[in-house]
This record gives structure tokens, C-alpha cells and sequence, in this order.
């Protein structure tokens, strides 16, 4: 069983999603494409999963990053398999884009720990079986995504109303982060201080890892739970 991993950048890795699923027997192809050489497959013929990563760029910077348009059709051609897609963060905004909906500026952003709520059609689906109505994620995005035609909203936001989406019953968008350790959050407070320190002060940084640290023990707990389901989906 083959995974096509789209990692974005090289600091934004499959964190716990590759464990996971390396022990349930996934075989993960992890195209990392700011490393010089990195080329997508043209289709998705021979894998049966994909995920696609966050990342900094935004959707509609093809020009800056061409390969956006193959992700997008390699999205396209996973639906049309009835191939399982799970997209995190950009990788939800392109899933949305790919199946037809708008991607803006979300009116404010999210850059840490905020509560989500799960909608009556998420709280019946089985990517989020077992978890609470409501329990916090980890966020870092300026953008939001519009539902495509078909899609059922699974999960909302105070701050940002579209947080998670499923289509056709394989196709999975989170605008949030269950795949990040604690760990990944410290290395992206440090390579992202810049914008971590304009959008929360000085102290955002220490508040952030204090934060993330009083959180861990439930967070392990959601997230651990949400790699189960998604591995009982993709045996399904």
C-alpha cells in the first residue's frame, strides 16, 4: 500500500502521520518540493493514498511555485479514483480550490491553539468518531477556504468558520493542524518568529511553547485518536 506525501517545504513534514501509518503497513512516497530535482508523479495511478501538507505559500502563487497546478490535479485525479485525499492547512485550501471553491483571506489569523467545534455531519463522521464536540487544534494560516458543491462541513471556528470539509466520503480537508508534535510547533516558532512576534508581540513565542506544552497530554490524546480513524478509513 503506497502513500503520495506532497510536503511543501522541508520544515513542514507528515510529523505524526508517518509513524502511523508507517506501522499499519503504508509504504509513504514524501516528495519534499522545495529540495532541488523534486518532480511529482503525472497521475495517481499505483498509490492509494494521497495527503497533501501545510506550507507558507499561498494557492494562488502559481507563478512563484508551478507545481501548485500539478498538486491540483493530482487532487482531481485522486477523486476521480475514489482514491482517499487528506489535506492539511494549504493542503485543504488546495483541495478546495482543486474541487472548484474560492480560497481568501480569512478576516483575521490563526496562529495557535484555538477551540473547534464539530458540526452534527462531523461529529457522524468516522475521520472524527470518538472525539469530544468541541476540543482545541493547533493553527497557523492567514487564508480560509469556501466549501465546494457536494462537500459536507465537518468542523467550525469562531475566527475562521470553515475548518474542515469532507467529499464524496474520501476527500478530506483540514484547515488545522493533528499531524504536528510538539516539537514540529518548536522548530516552526523559531523558523517563523518573524511573523509569530507581528502577529502576537514579543512574548508570542514563549506563550506559544507554554501553551503547547499545558496542552500536550489532551492534544496527544484528539490527535492520537484522529490517526486511528484515518487509518481505519483508508482500510475501508
Amino acid at each position: 500500500m503506497r502513500a503520495l506525501v506532497v510536503q511543501n517545504v522541508g520544515l513542514e513534514g507528515p510529523g505524526s502521520l508517518q509513524p502511523a501509518m508507517l506501522d499499519a503497513g503504508w509504504e509513504l512516497t514524501v516528495r519534499v518540493m522545495d529540495s532541488p530535482g523534486t518532480a511529482l508523479p503525472a497521475n495517481m495511478a499505483g498509490y492509494r493514498a494521497l495527503i497533501v501538507l501545510g506550507g507558507p505559500m499561498n494557492v494562488y502563487e502559481e507563478d512563484a511555485y508551478p507545481y501548485l497546478r500539478q498538486v491540483d490535479e493530482l487532487i482531481r485525479d485522486a477523486a476521480g479514483r475514489r482514491i482517499p485525499v487528506l489535506g492539511v492547512c494549504l493542503g485543504a485550501q488546495l483541495i478546495a480550490r482543486a474541487l472548484g471553491a474560492p480560497v481568501t483571506r480569512n478576516p483575521v489569523k490563526e496562529i495557535g491553539w484555538y477551540p473547534l467545534q464539530l458540526t452534527a455531519e462531523g461529529a457522524a463522521s468516522p475521520l472524527f468518531a470518538g472525539l469530544p464536540a468541541e476540543f482545541y487544534v493547533f493553527q497557523w494560516h492567514g487564508d480560509t477556504f469556501t466549501l465546494p458543491a457536494g462537500a459536507k462541513l465537518l468542523a467550525t471556528g469562531r475566527q475562521c468558520v470553515n475548518q474542515a470539509f469532507s467529499w464524496d466520503g474520501r476527500v478530506f480537508a483540514l484547515q488545522f493542524h493533528l499531524e504536528v508534535t510538539p516539537q514540529i510547533i518548536e522548530s516552526w516558532t523559531e523558523a517563523y518568529a518573524g511573523e509569530l512576534a507581528a502577529f502576537g508581540g514579543r512574548e508570542a513565542p514563549a506563550k506559544l511553547l507554554a501553551e503547547t506544552a499545558a496542552r500536550a497530554a489532551e492534544y496527544g490524546r484528539v490527535a492520537g485518536r484522529f490517526m486511528r480513524n484515518w487509518l481505519h478509513l483508508l482500510r475501508r
